[in-house]
């Protein structure tokens, strides 16, 4: 059974909620975002993947690649179905379906669900940067889950960013990170190509962060 979940009643700083879930996301992406798509092989079998989905919806990626992760919020606890749109500002045809019940880690972490909200925080060389992040929508498959956040307030980046775990056909374990992202304008866009490096950095870091010799 496919189960699906998002939640959009909640202010993020960009329009194309849903957008990291388009088929043509890297051709057509929103006006003025960004579009990448990074994916490592992780694995193969059921065990791994069931052990990686369990670091991934427990904040695995973002620990792993050095964020903390603080003020972790069902938001209003509501499950708003919403409507998700493609890059092109059309409904998808594949909507998500409200999520039945709560699942945990193996410490009793919650799984992010959608609707949650929190913020990341990462130590930089002077300062520590703070992103407050909703989760948009979440993916819970027989052999695919993940979700996708977006950004809540203003910072260096705003946008989407997706972590799907899969395993496919020939069993092999899969992570794919998928985003839309604009940089800051006017006199702080100076900055934007600095920024630009980081976030291929730290995508880096994130792909290997659910990596056996990586990760979990």
């Amino acid at each position: 059974m496919t189960r699906r979940s998002t939640f959009t009643d909640q202010s993020v700083t960009y329009g194309a909620i849903g957008a990291t879930l388009a088929p043509d996301l890297l051709r057509y992406p929103p006006a003025g975002y960004r579009p990448a798509e990074d994916a490592v092989r992780i694995g193969s079998g059921i065990e791994r993947f069931e052990r990686a989905a369990e670091s991934l919806m427990t904040w695995g990626i973002q620990r792993g690649a050095g964020f903390t992760v603080d003020d972790v919020s069902t938001g209003t606890g509501a499950q708003y179905p919403g409507v998700v749109y493609d890059a092109d500002g059309s409904p998808l045809a594949d909507q998500p379906a409200p999520r039945a019940e709560e699942r945990f880690g193996p410490d009793g972490t919650p799984y992010i669900a959608a609707g949650m909200t929190a913020t990341l925080r990462h130590k930089g060389r002077f300062r520590t940067q703070s992103t407050p992040v909703l989760v948009v929508y979440v993916l819970d498959e027989p052999d695919r889950i993940g979700f996708a956040y977006g950004t809540t307030a203003d910072g260096p980046e705003s946008g989407e960013e997706s972590f799907i775990l899969e395993r496919r056909d020939d069993d092999t374990v899969w992570l794919t990170i998928r985003s839309i992202l604009a940089t800051r304008g006017g006199i702080r866009g100076l900055f934007a190509p600095g920024q630009r490096r980081k976030r291929r950095e730290l995508t880096r870091v994130e792909l290997r962060a659910l990596h056996p010799a990586g990760g979990v």
